[in-house]
């Protein structure tokens, strides 16, 4: 959408004070770099622990793969060009290959790539000095020396100097997850040096934390931005952090075992039986570590239990507004959540009412994902409601996404209600997200679940000129209609498990496309039920009875 003065108005006045503010700061107090001999290096007392790995993408000199994308590293330009995805450049600034899987048998060509790095990103320009990329570098460079590799004067230098950039340059002016990797670079930095310098780094990242973590993890245990990939990275900050002190023999705050057992229940009600996160909000697979991936890290920093369960068959995460449902074969997880902190949507999606099935342990349903960041028009569509398993009204959105990352009016969930018994289950809720049109319409929803079917009935209280309720269907299932009963459907797994969609309303397929991992594009199909009065309905059945 093109944004109007309106739609500015509606998306700064949620803003804090302090963002506006900082944003002001931010573009007119520039720092000079600090060249100051970095402090002398402080000595691990215990040993540094395994962490999770990412994915190789150093491939070859010097050639990277990042976003499902290759390319290569041709010349000092290559670090900031103006023609690659602004992701894909921070990607390369990260330096994530250190600690990649299979790193150990790299580390000469990671010494060129560091010396590369020093030698064509001039100290406080271009993308790579950026906060955010400074932050995720600074991390990855200690913790590979850490894992038993050296640097020489040289880059401790180069060090001590981004930390020094990043001090300076933290971004109050966009909170959230950036304002939570500044704090702990310079925990890492602060522990890794020694001296009144470092002390200060690490005083001032940890009192960030504090402040943070008080903020951003909510008492269900999910980070506040509402994206489970979001919240991965977030758990794995923490195991991060707490490794760090350990290895400097340092006593971690008490509460951070209780925010990281929090998170894990959290993660491991978002995620699909497959053990890849739901996607709702800005998510991919591929990005942040797995669930197990976590898990198994946490076991060695004893800090996840090994008997943490969800025993539940209906759990309500109250602060961040996810349901999850488990009965017989099936899981759904359902949004009645807003879309984020209002002064921070900036991964949000509008999605609210949506949710996604797996059945016999594979997704059915799925919302569509997220394949870039990148400026246009299919960035929108992804973000809008279209893309996912809701209803659209007047071909709108129900929160007015714009830009790559703004949103104006923005849905607010209302009237939750929640009823399980046995065995059964019952969710009903409203939003106002389109009560900006005219007539003022409403959106209701109501998922009845059984251990054989789930009947999902959408209302439109108010008038309204056209509506339709979106179903994703997963690219891996196929879709036949019955001949002899235009209102049902039947879709087979690759299981071979069969499940019937009875539909009341006039419904239509078209082709659509699903993005499980950034610059991945499956194609898949879209059932549309149209409104013809003031609801439709759609049951999912997988066992016949």
């Amino acid at each position: 959408m093109k944004p109007t003065l309106m739609t500015w108005f509606h998306t700064i006045r949620y803003l804090r004070f302090k963002q506006i503010y900082s944003r002001l700061w931010f573009k007119l107090y520039y720092p000079a770099p600090d060249f100051t001999p970095a402090p002398c290096r402080r000595q691990p007392v215990e040993r540094w622990q395994l962490t999770c790995k990412r994915t190789i993408s150093l491939l070859r000199p010097w050639v990277f793969r990042f976003l499902n994308e290759e390319r290569e590293l041709i010349n000092p330009q290559s670090w900031q060009d103006v023609h690659t995805e602004k992701l894909w450049l921070y990607n390369l600034h990260y330096f994530d290959d250190l600690n990649a899987m299979g790193a150990e048998k790299r580390t000469a060509l990671h010494r060129e790539f560091l010396m590369r790095w020093v030698n064509e990103n001039p100290p406080g320009a271009g993308v790579g000095w950026e906060p955010y990329p400074t932050s995720l570098r600074i991390v990855n460079w200690i913790k590979w020396v850490l894992f038993g590799n050296d640097l020489d004067s040289l880059f401790l230098n180069s060090l001590a100097t981004q930390t020094r950039w990043l001090f300076r340059r933290i971004e109050f002016h966009l909170l959230g997850n950036h304002l939570f990797s500044n704090a702990k670079a310079l925990v890492f930095s602060g522990l890794f040096f020694t001296g009144p310098e470092a002390d200060n780094w690490y005083s001032v990242g940890m009192a960030l934390l504090e402040q943070e973590l008080s903020e951003q993890i909510l008492p269900d245990g999910g980070q506040f931005e509402r994206t489970p990939m979001y919240h991965a990275l977030a758990l794995e900050d923490m195991l991060d952090l707490l490794n760090l002190l350990y290895t400097f023999n340092i006593v971690p705050p008490l509460t951070w075992k209780d925010y990281i057992v929090r998170m894990y229940k959290w993660l491991m009600a978002m995620v699909h039986p497959d053990g890849e996160i739901s996607f709702f909000n800005d998510a991919a697979m591929g990005v942040a570590p797995s669930l197990l991936e976590l898990k198994k890290y946490g076991q060695r920093l004893r800090a996840i239990p090994d008997n943490v369960s969800l025993s539940s068959k209906i759990l309500h995460l109250k602060e961040s507004g996810y349901l999850r449902a488990n009965l017989g074969p099936m899981l759904a997880i359902l949004d009645v959540a807003p879309v984020g902190p209002d002064y921070l949507p900036g991964h949000a999606h509008a999605d609210t009412l949506s949710f996604e099935i797996s059945l016999y342990e594979q997704r059915l349903l799925v919302n569509s994902g997220t394949s870039f960041y990148g400026i246009g028009e299919e960035r929108l569509r992804q973000r809008g409601t279209a893309a996912h398993n809701t209803v659209i009204i007047n071909g709108q959105d129900s929160s007015e996404m714009w830009g790559n990352f703004r949103v104006a009016r923005r849905a607010q969930p209302f009237d939750l209600f929640i009823e399980h018994s046995r065995p059964s289950i019952c969710v009903r809720c409203n939003h106002n997200g389109y009560y900006r049109l005219t007539g003022r319409p409403i959106h209701q929803r109501c998922w009845e679940i059984s251990e054989h079917q789930m009947k999902i009935t959408d209302w439109i209280h108010g008038p309204y000129t056209q509506a339709e309720a979106r179903y994703h269907i997963h690219p891996d299932v196929s879709i036949s209609q019955d001949d002899l009963q235009k209102s049902r459907l039947r879709l087979t797994l690759p299981s071979q498990h069969h499940v019937q969609l009875i539909i009341e309303g006039n419904w239509r397929i078209e082709e659509s496309t699903w993005h499980p991992s950034f610059g991945i594009s499956l194609p898949n199909t879209c059932l549309n039920v149209s409104f013809t009065d003031k609801h439709v309905c759609v049951t999912i059945i997988w066992q016949c009875l």
